[in-house]
């Protein structure tokens, strides 16, 4: 499972997301933000490009789970042969093909470094600004992942993933745009947490590239729009103060101090100062996890917080998505 979103995938699943936004509370606000500064020259390369039930899979290079820099120079370092697989694979959708697909399909330097650097660049505006929330909610969801790993092993961690994904052994059923059938053989299947995706997984195209299965976090849309303290919020923060209750909330199926730091917007060291505070009053538990020191909440801390849910905005309150830069594909990808 990798630790942290994939900024290649990140970059590509922003540019559905200006076209088919998905859930308003959770993505409206982002896209009023990227729309009004997304530049133009990018999205004239990247929206052919993503655009449809399929895109090419040189976007997203493994190398991408190392960081930007190196995912880019894998993109530059493309074969001829992938490009040239891969624009065909584009062309079969049957949508019009702008002069300088034809090019790259013939492995154009000049025409791969303007889709590097518009990559490089949307990733700038749609991405990077969001990366430390993205972070945060991989995180969480590795959280959950990894306990139900060590309750029940790997067949709990597959199970996990139900309804999005059904696992019948030894076959991983996912829900895509084309039939395909990938033999693992022994090479393992990479697991990435996705912030910007929204639906079902994604996979490659290509069988014999290296298996990966992108999925959406799960997040909650009403927490978006949490106003401010729900009814027995105020309550909690007066008898606890706001940002131990915010370090409480926070920890959710387990956090280490990193993480909790990320997320409440502390520095670690304040973060480990709250946690000493709750762990002596019992409301949580800390445990060490290697190099990392776990925190998980207790039933008194659980108790005291409560299962309040968070109220959605009322119609007045949620904003209306911006006009999308350009019309919205009429085949869907499983990120829709």
């Amino acid at each position: 499972m990798a630790g942290e979103p994939d900024p290649m995938w990140e970059t590509v699943f922003s540019v559905f997301r200006l076209m088919r936004p998905g859930q308003t509370p959770i993505f409206g606000p982002w896209r009023e933000q990227v729309v009004r500064n997304s530049r133009r020259s990018d999205l004239d390369i990247l929206l052919p490009l993503v655009r449809g039930a399929y895109y090419p899979d040189f976007l997203t290079p493994a190398e991408g789970r190392l960081g930007l820099p190196y995912a880019i120079e894998a993109l530059l370092s493309t074969p001829a042969t992938r490009l040239r697989q891969d624009m065909t694979e584009l062309a079969r959708l049957g949508e019009p093909t702008p002069w300088w697909m034809r090019r790259l399909a013939e492995g154009d330097r000049p025409v791969l470094e303007r889709v590097a650097g518009a990559m490089r660049s949307h990733y700038e505006v749609a991405v990077a600004p969001y990366w430390s929330e993205a972070q945060a909610h991989v995180e969480a969801d590795r959280a959950r992942r990894a306990r139900a790993l060590l309750d029940q092993g790997a067949e709990g961690l597959l199970e996990s993933f139900r309804p999005m994904m059904q696992w019948s052994s030894p076959v991983l059923e996912v829900d895509t745009p084309f039939e395909q059938t990938i033999e693992l053989g022994g090479r393992g299947l990479i697991l990435v947490p996705s912030y910007f995706s929204w639906g079902a997984p994604d996979v490659l195209r290509d069988p014999l590239l290296p298996p990966v299965l992108v999925y959406p976090v799960e997040r909650d849309p009403a927490a978006f729009w949490a106003a401010g303290p729900a009814a027995n919020g105020g309550s909690v923060a007066a008898l606890i103060g706001q940002t131990r209750t915010s370090v409480l909330e926070s920890i959710g199926d387990g956090s280490t101090t990193s993480e909790l730091a990320r997320r409440v917007g502390v520095s670690a060291a304040s973060v480990s100062q709250h946690t000493a505070v709750l762990r002596e009053a019992r409301l949580i538990h800390t445990s060490r996890a290697g190099k990392a020191v776990l925190h998980t909440i207790t039933p008194l801390g659980a108790a005291l917080l409560g299962d309040r849910p968070v109220p959605a905005p009322s119609a007045a309150q949620a904003p209306s998505p911006a006009a999308a830069p350009v019309p919205a594909p009429e085949s869907r990808r499983p990120s829709d």
